[in-house]
């Protein structure tokens, strides 16, 4: 169930925040707001392909 409920939330992740990559964002220069987005994407990932 858990895994479920990190899959669904991959989901939204994808329609709801924006792709840094596909923008090809430098890091560098990446706002605190846009780190934590990407933190929060990888997050979600992660724990939907365990």
């Amino acid at each position: 169930m858990k895994k479920q409920l990190f899959k669904t939330l991959a989901k939204i992740n994808k329609v709801v925040f924006p792709s840094y990559s596909k923008k090809q964002l430098d890091l560098s220069k990446a706002t605190k707001f846009q780190l934590i987005i990407i933190g929060w994407r990888y997050y979600i990932t992660a724990r939907a392909l365990d």
